[in-house]
């Protein structure tokens, strides 16, 4: 195996956010997005470097101004001075893997805008600006058939470190996706396992319900530990997640790893639903990020806040479980998860102290 997707509890050298410029992205409430992107950058610099991409010289004094406010000290982030069109870089910047010898190398998928907006001209050049920035090595994932470039986001995409992937159908198979067309099953494994070297694929049926993207895992399924899922599950047979979440929940009870174990599955609440403007937001908490000592997990005023907090402080006990405001944040359809990228930490390196 040449390459190797760490675990996003794996050590990183640092996190990647873009600053919040595009209102359209949250009409009519944009003026709360950049303190609660703010929030999320003081808790993340505690624990590891937090590197933003500012779309221009406005965006990048905003950013400053907020992160002054909140008191985050200036050697804990970097701000980086470059145009991007939205800011969900889980989707738009490269995916970091393990080479053999230990170095990081950036996958850079090709990138659409989920098939869905014309504006991703900006977005579609972000990994090269990663790679200058980082000095890490870059590929980008051609397809078998000469076709051009992978298209791929990485929240639909997620790993246990050990070679076991979750996706799902209806984000890579159903007929309303055109990312890569005529691509089926055994070529996005194919894939898989030559960009990622995963070697178990468990594919999962829909994601859940006002999802932008249709179908992205991290809304609904997430490693925590090798052989350790937590799954979205709505309770409540009269909510169209319910049906989503139970046939998932079934496929995972008969699911095994990479290594032939069978997976754990510890199911997480939805919050009660939460509408804007006639439209059902994707309100997960499933859409954590887990950083170098906290995990991040959006909350939505909800009383299922409390449940949701503490089932994964259990699953987390060497780390912060910390609450993020998202009701303003989701919104813009994707919330913590969707707008953090990792950079993993090269392997055989000595740990540093975060001070």
């Amino acid at each position: 195996m040449t390459r190797r997707w760490p675990a996003e509890w794996e050590r990183h050298d640092a996190t990647w956010i873009a600053w919040p410029h595009h209102e359209p992205d949250w009409p009519g409430k944009f003026g709360p997005i950049p303190w609660v992107y703010a929030e999320i950058a003081r808790v993340l610099a505690a624990h590891e470097p937090v590197h933003i991409l500012c779309h221009d010289e406005a965006t990048e004094e905003q950013a400053w101004h907020c992160l002054q406010m909140h008191e985050v000290r200036k050697s804990r982030y970097h701000l980086h001075r470059c145009p991007t069109d939205r800011v969900w870089l889980r989707d738009s910047a490269p995916t970091g893997v393990h080479l053999a010898d230990g170095s990081v190398e950036l996958v850079n998928w090709d990138f659409n805008a989920w098939a869905k907006y014309e504006n991703f001209a900006h977005d579609r050049k972000l990994g090269a600006r990663i790679a200058a920035e980082t000095g890490l090595t870059r590929r980008e994932p051609q397809r078998a058939d000469g076709k051009g470039r992978v298209v791929l986001e990485g929240g639909g995409i997620e790993t246990d470190g050990r070679g076991t992937m979750l996706v799902t159908e209806e984000w890579l198979l159903s007929d309303v996706q055109v990312r890569n067309p005529g691509f089926a099953r055994a070529d996005y494994e194919r894939v898989f396992a030559e960009e990622l070297g995963i070697t178990k694929t468990i594919w999962l049926g829909e994601g859940c319900i006002g999802d932008d993207t249709h179908g992205h895992v991290d809304d609904i399924a997430r490693f925590v530990a090798p052989g350790v899922v937590v799954l979205a599950h709505e309770e409540d047979p009269a909510d169209e997640n319910h049906r989503r979440s139970l046939d998932n929940l079934q496929r995972l009870r008969g699911a095994t790893d990479a290594q032939g174990e069978a997976i754990r599955t510890v199911t997480l609440p939805f919050p009660r639903a939460v509408v804007m403007d006639g439209a059902r937001l994707p309100a997960s908490y499933a859409n954590f990020y887990i950083g170098n000592g906290v995990v991040l997990v959006p909350t939505f005023n909800d009383p299922a806040d409390r449940m949701a907090l503490n089932t994964l402080a259990e699953l987390f006990p060497d780390r912060a479980v910390t609450g993020i405001h998202a009701v303003d944040l989701v919104w813009g359809l994707g919330t913590i998860h969707c707008l953090t990228q990792q950079q993993p930490a090269p392997l055989g390196r000595r740990r540093k102290k975060t001070s």
